[in-house]
């Protein structure tokens, strides 16, 4: 139909960015819209399947029509003028035998006017409402046609599409390529009848081309078979990709760095504690991965406190005694300077230099310091993005940690072991990545199943429970004299704001008039401001106070996410809570309840909030368990969020949904590992089918 209103374009899959497009027929603009869409070979098209599907077969009479029920209707123009009241529009009226309607067209073209003249039939598709003068639509979609032309046989599906690039011109291109390309099956028929699967050419002819009787419901919800058969060879295409990946990894060389036990039982007598058993548990699998001769890809995840940096810094020493260096990345410098003091005060007593990078090092120290990682003299290296920078030359790099992994790029994580490789001629150093954002189980299965997964799943005795507060802004008062209160009882309280600096847009109190009102309000106190645009030495400066218990209330930005470690600290209040994720307000809270004292976190909140803030806020109320936070963090949000920077290297799901696929999954991943092994080449030409060739998007 003309005129058609455009839908938001599907997310681009970035795996496809720098693919040549191979769509014979199409060309120039037609082509660079199709790939915004990710379509760059014919087959993308079979596989760009509709968003929804309107019911364009039967004819309503426009005395019938109700408001909310979207509808075919035809009637002959009895009116069509341009207005100006409220603003400028075009306004026209049909009418059939049993009544009439208003169709009204806020932004329009001067050729609709001519195309709806007084006295043209014009079959019309959108959803009805009441009106001024009565039954109306808004934008909808129209055609002059013959009074006598017959209604559409099928559903009509509407697909993800962009500017410039019409329904009517997608669904011929799609109906080109169904009938060009092969359809034929690339599974084994036992597997497909065991999970009641349709064969796929019936499957993705039935989802383009729908009949009237299919139950609309099912498809819209994408419960019917077909749909069931997309999102299972989606699911299967994903773990195949995954898994081939991870073979390829395993086949490669990686240094044997035995478990010696001298320096690794050296350090466990000097810790002021004893590792839980989780903890012992996944330093056992990590110590047997680095050795073996094929790279570890090892996934450590715990919840915030459970005492995941004591487990790498074991790993590291089990890689030193075997005469290699290990580098340890984390994605900001207060975390990463944390993690250089920690290391420093464990393996320096072992007699094991612990180097610092970062990029607000000067020149000189840090000139000094490359020295001590090229010569080897360092054999702990600690530091930001720094580490991956081109003047950054290893000795022998045998374990690289990764701290915070989700907030690292595909590529940065490539030129990390890149580097390790040309420091030990080929070999590829062993990967731990550390993630104190629990990951769902139904995630990890997806997202990361080319990894091996250890988690920490209790935390340490003697870690205080952290009691939830929602309070709103219109108490801050008493806010306020609460965090008196603890400061002159000799505890130490963070007040976390989400700005640096006034936003006009979102009205938010900022981390510096917060501070300068703080300061203000508490004159017998000592408040410190940390945010991220002030300079290194200068963070550095206020938590090391902040720490040595010099300050006692501490303003910051969301800098203080992670990483940082001040048992006296019992008190946190997070500005405008309800603007935070559910990720972020749980790391947060982790700041507070490292020490023996009662512990609190308050949620300061402006109201009205929305039903979304409303539901985060309940959920970080009524949780503390990191992965159920996580688990609902997903039903809220999605996958995107919550993976972070991987989406660089990993294409999302279009058609699965985690939430509600979970056995689609399972049966996806027994089948790819089944297909891997058994039938290879039916792997292959799933793959080929799904990816074209383009399975080579996980690179880390």
């Amino acid at each position: 139909m003309a005129a058609e209103r455009r839908k938001p374009a599907a997310r681009p899959r970035r795996a496809a960015a720098t693919a040549k497009p191979e769509l014979p027929g199409i060309g120039g603009a037609a082509a660079d819209r199709l790939a915004k869409l990710g379509i760059r070979r014919r087959f993308d098209l079979v596989l760009h399947l509709p968003l929804r599907y309107d019911d364009e077969t039967r004819l309503c009479p426009l005395g019938e029509a109700q408001p909310g029920a979207e509808l075919l209707v035809q009637g002959e123009v009895i009116e069509c003028d341009i207005r100006y009241r409220p603003k400028r529009q075009l306004v026209c009226r049909i009418r059939d035998g049993s009544g009439e309607l208003t169709l009204r067209f806020l932004n329009f073209y001067g050729s609709q006017v001519k195309t709806l003249a007084v006295g043209n039939p014009v079959r019309v598709y959108g959803a009805v409402r009441l009106g001024h003068f009565g039954p109306e639509m808004v934008h909808p979609r129209y055609r002059v046609l013959d009074a006598d032309a017959p209604v559409a046989e099928a559903l009509t599906p509407v697909y993800p599409t962009t500017a410039g690039l019409g329904q009517d011109s997608l669904r011929r291109m799609i109906a080109r390529a169904l009938a060009g390309e092969s359809l034929a099956e690339t599974l084994p028929r036992p597997l497909l009848d065991a999970l009641g699967l349709p064969d796929f050419e019936a499957a993705v002819r039935l989802l383009h081309n729908p009949p009237p009787d299919v139950a609309r419901a099912t498809l819209q919800g994408r419960t019917h078979p077909a749909w069931r058969r997309m999102k299972f060879d989606e699911l299967l295409a994903q773990q195949l990709s995954m898994r081939v990946h991870y073979r390829r990894r395993r086949a490669a060389g990686a240094p044997v760095l035995a478990a010696r036990g001298q320096l690794v039982d050296a350090l466990l007598k000097r810790l002021p504690f004893r590792l839980t058993r989780a903890q012992n548990a996944v330093l056992a699998q990590i110590r047997a991965d680095l050795g073996e001769a094929h790279p570890m890809q090892r996934l450590l995840q715990g919840d915030v406190g459970s005492g995941k940096t004591v487990v790498a810094a074991l790993a590291a020493v089990q890689c030193v005694e075997n005469g290699y260096q290990a580098a340890v990345m984390a994605p900001t410098e207060i975390l990463a300077e944390q993690h250089y003091r920690k290391f420093a005060d464990w393996l320096g007593p072992l007699g094991i230099p612990v180097a610092w990078l970062s990029g607000g090092l000067k020149s000189s120290v840090k000139k000094q310091e490359l020295a001590h990682v090229s010569g080897g003299e360092a054999r702990v290296v600690v530091g930001t993005h720094a580490l991956f920078e081109e003047a950054v030359v290893f000795s022998r790099l045998g374990l690289a940690i990764i701290d915070e992994q989700h907030r690292f790029g595909v590529h940065q994580r490539l030129a990390l072991r890149q580097k390790g490789t040309q420091s030990t001629r080929g070999l590829q150093p062993h990967q731990l990545m550390m993630s104190a954002t629990p990951i769902p189980r139904t995630l990890a299965m997806s997202y990361y199943a080319d990894l091996d997964v250890s988690v920490i799943d209790e935390l340490p005795p003697g870690r205080t429970p952290v009691a939830t507060r929602l309070v709103s802004e219109e108490r801050r008062d008493e806010v306020i004299q609460r965090v008196r209160d603890a400061c002159i009882a000799g505890r130490q309280a963070y007040w976390v704001c989400p700005l640096i600096e006034e936003s006009e847009k979102l009205q938010l109190q900022t981390a510096l008039d917060t501070h300068a009102h703080l300061q203000q309000t508490f004159p017998e106190l000592r408040v410190g401001l940390v945010h991220g645009r002030m300079k290194s030495a200068e963070k550095q400066a206020v938590m090391a106070a902040f720490k040595a218990g010099e300050v006692q209330l501490l303003v910051a930005t969301t800098v203080i996410e992670v990483g940082v470690d001040v048992p006296n600290a019992s008190l946190m209040v997070i500005e405008h809570a309800e603007r935070m994720g559910l990720s972020q307000l749980h790391q947060l809270r982790g700041r507070v309840g490292r020490g023996a004292a009662e512990s609190t976190c308050v949620l300061l909140y402006q109201a009205p909030l929305s039903a979304l803030a409303k539901e985060r806020l309940k959920v970080i109320y009524e949780q503390t368990d990191g992965f159920e936070i996580a688990r609902q963090d997903l039903n809220l949000r999605g996958p995107g969020e919550l993976l972070g920077a991987r989406q660089s290297g990993v294409p999302m799901l279009r058609f699965a949904d985690l939430a509600v696929d979970l056995d689609l999954l399972d049966a996806a991943r027994d089948a790819a590992e089944q297909l891997l092994r058994e039938q290879p080449e039916a792997a292959k030409a799933h793959l080929a089918r799904w990816l074209g060739g383009r399975n080579e998007y996980l690179k880390v």
